[in-house]
């Protein structure tokens, strides 16, 4: 598995974050991941800030406990006015959620795990609760529904998502025309004669969204949602193909001056996702269309989809990296093998972008208007920190949301999708303009 994902559906999260103001949620333990024992827990959720352990049962009640604290291992008792109990059941969806405060203003939970004295998680290291209402008082049966077998249990760190800044740090007309902004791209031309479409490359972990982003882009174009590249959740990498997505023309369009180029998702173990010879195949225009891969061994010369002669137009002329905006759980060699195809791509002189999907999920101000997706200060900082992690100007880094539950498309998802589209273009361009010489040139 490369990521570790929530176990919350959205009305759990909803509920959840109903407890706070503007939070964003980072999952920081998983235990079916990571075990059912506290040295797990203190490993991934010490000195983190405010967490929130959020426990499962098979009576359909999500439970737990919430501390701005740190959790340290001192062996005391920590004492946190802003800690509290908390519960909730789908079956009870039109109630508010439980919340039980301590009753004993020296007493919050004891940081030699997950203690919160009346509800302890991970009891015994187990995947069980022990449940005894004192210093917290409760109803047993409103809190857990008796049922302290637990089928999941995480925790969360709790970041406030700081609100809107006063005015957007990045420009961006939303009032632009959808047709207006597909027109600008349909006369987009590459400088380079041979070349007719620029050649875009996603690529990512499983489940960040690249054949998202296609059928989002496809949407935009034909102007209804549409789905042609799989997606979906998975353990592993859905797309198994080397696949060329063209765009075809509609709504006044008469040409789609891109392509694009998905591949298998990253992925952390040995001998499963893109391999990094198949990566850099891809880049010098080796590969073609529907070649399936094998991560255990790189294609070969023999391979009848193998390009053996490829010409400018076969090769990528933009690297995208499509990051789940929400995920900060990449496993090192995830990381790894970003920095390893960076370089690739860096000896090729190949442009590169950072896509940041699923922005809408990540800040409720943003979900709440997609506008706000430049004035988040959540949005900002998260921007900020993979530029530095990746190694990209932050000019580079474009935030999206794509299409996954809609039936009609929307105007500020299109703007949002089809800007990224001409920053991918720009970037492109220059790919043209730093490694071709003039007489090269369409005129």
């Amino acid at each position: 598995m490369s990521t570790v994902t929530s176990s919350l559906n959205k009305w759990q999260k909803k509920q959840l974050c109903s407890l706070f103001n503007h939070v964003k949620l980072s999952l920081l333990f998983k235990a079916s991941v990571h075990g059912y024992n506290a040295a797990a827990f203190h490993q991934k959720c010490d000195k983190q800030g405010p967490t929130v352990i959020v426990a499962y049962n098979k009576s359909g009640y999500v439970f737990g406990a919430f501390t701005s604290k740190d959790y340290a291992q001192s062996g005391q008792n920590v004492v946190d006015d802003k800690a509290f109990l908390f519960s909730f059941n789908d079956k009870e969806m039109k109630e508010d959620p439980l919340r039980v405060f301590s009753g004993n203003p020296q007493f919050a939970f004891t940081d030699t795990g997950p203690n919160f004295g009346s509800l302890i998680f991970l009891y015994n290291d187990t995947a069980n609760a022990y449940s005894n209402p004192g210093t917290y008082q409760f109803d047993p049966q409103k809190m857990h529904g008796n049922d302290l077998e637990l089928t999941e249990c995480e925790v969360y760190r709790v970041e406030d998502c700081g609100g809107l800044m006063e005015k957007p740090w990045r420009n961006l007309q939303w009032n632009s025309e959808r047709q207006a902004l597909l027109s600008t791209i349909s006369g987009w031309k590459p400088s380079v004669s041979s070349v007719k479409q620029a050649r875009i490359l996603l690529v990512g972990p499983v489940g960040a969204g690249k054949s998202s982003f296609y059928n989002s882009i496809n949407s935009a174009f034909r102007g209804y949602v549409s789905m042609q590249a799989n997606t979906g959740t998975a353990g592993t990498s859905l797309t198994t193909q080397f696949r060329t997505y063209y765009i075809r023309p509609s709504n006044n369009i008469t040409h789609v001056p891109f392509i694009l180029c998905d591949t298998m998702g990253l992925e952390d173990g040995v001998n499963t996702g893109l391999d990094v010879d198949d990566f850099a195949s891809i880049l010098k225009g080796h590969i073609q269309d529907k070649y399936q891969f094998n991560p255990s061994m790189p294609i070969q010369p023999d391979s009848p989809h193998f390009n053996e002669s490829p010409g400018l137009k076969d090769k990528i002329h933009c690297v995208v990296y499509v990051i789940d905006i929400r995920v900060k759980l990449l496993p090192d060699k995830i990381i790894e093998k970003f920095v390893i195809f960076r370089k690739k791509a860096n000896q090729l002189g190949i442009p590169q972008l950072v896509l940041l999907t699923k922005v809408d999920e990540a800040c409720p101000l943003v979900a709440k208007d997609l506008k706000n997706v430049y004035q988040s200060y959540y949005v900002n900082k998260m921007m900020q920190e993979v530029s530095y992690q990746l190694g990209v100007s932050l000019s580079a880094v474009i935030p999206v949301k794509n299409y996954y539950q809609e039936l009609e498309i929307d105007s500020p998802t299109d703007i949002l999708l089809l800007n990224a589209v001409v920053q991918m273009l720009r970037a492109a361009e220059g790919y043209f303009d730093d490694f071709y010489n003039p007489e090269e040139r369409s005129k």
